[in-house]
């Protein structure tokens, strides 16, 4: 059987992301990664984001080191933001990873 060392994003593993997972390292310190923490419908609280590209009250866009985030729903806010992380509340219907 042949192994499939593809992750979600398409393409083969690089040596560092081969290493942090070998090594059981947090992924969003040693990558970057985004960290998306969702509690019921009514709050999200995204860490390690870029930027923001669109607010709106139906959804919001941001933009992570490795996709964009959509949050789609009614009457959303971004309640704070910093430098690292920003909480999101508000009806959130649904969430979208775009490339």
């Amino acid at each position: 059987m042949k192994r499939n060392d593809s992750n979600a994003r398409g393409h083969a593993p690089t040596l560092r992301e081969k290493m942090v997972t070998n090594l059981e390292l947090p992924k969003d310190l040693m990558l970057g990664a985004s960290v998306l923490t969702v509690t019921g419908r009514g709050e999200a609280l995204i860490s390690n984001y870029k930027g923001i590209l669109e607010y709106k009250d139906s959804f919001i866009r941001v933009q992570t080191k490795n996709c964009r985030i959509q949050i789609s729903g009614a009457h959303l806010v971004i309640d704070y933001y910093t430098n690292e992380e920003m909480k999101i509340t508000g009806f959130i219907e649904s969430i979208q990873y775009e490339t």
